[in-house]
């Protein structure tokens, strides 16, 4: 499985992290607290932490492809709710997939 991680600097992680995973819950298992949430994308799991001043999302998947898919589906999704942060994209970088 390839990972990616990626982080949006907000005051509003907490908020975020909750509209994301109650928003996915309607079509996927989701399960999430106030600062944690995994979602069951269909390529593989995505993993969200809310911090003090940040939101932070690990996606994995089986190809480059399904990869690029699932930082897609998680910018798409929070740009409707960030939209009054003018936000476009999470910073995106490779990360080590767990053992």
């Amino acid at each position: 499985m390839l990972t990616d991680s990626g982080h949006f600097d907000t005051p509003n992680a907490s908020k975020y992290l909750q509209q994301l995973c109650k928003h996915f819950a309607h079509k996927v298992a989701v399960t999430h607290h106030e600062t944690t949430g995994t979602v069951a994308l269909g390529m593989g799991p995505a993993t969200l932490t809310a911090e003090d001043q940040q939101l932070r999302a690990v996606v994995t998947a089986p190809t480059a492809e399904e990869l690029d898919h699932a930082r897609q589906i998680i910018d798409n999704h929070l740009k409707r709710f960030a939209f009054r942060e003018d936000f476009e994209a999470m910073a995106w970088a490779s990360a080590v997939a767990p053992a």
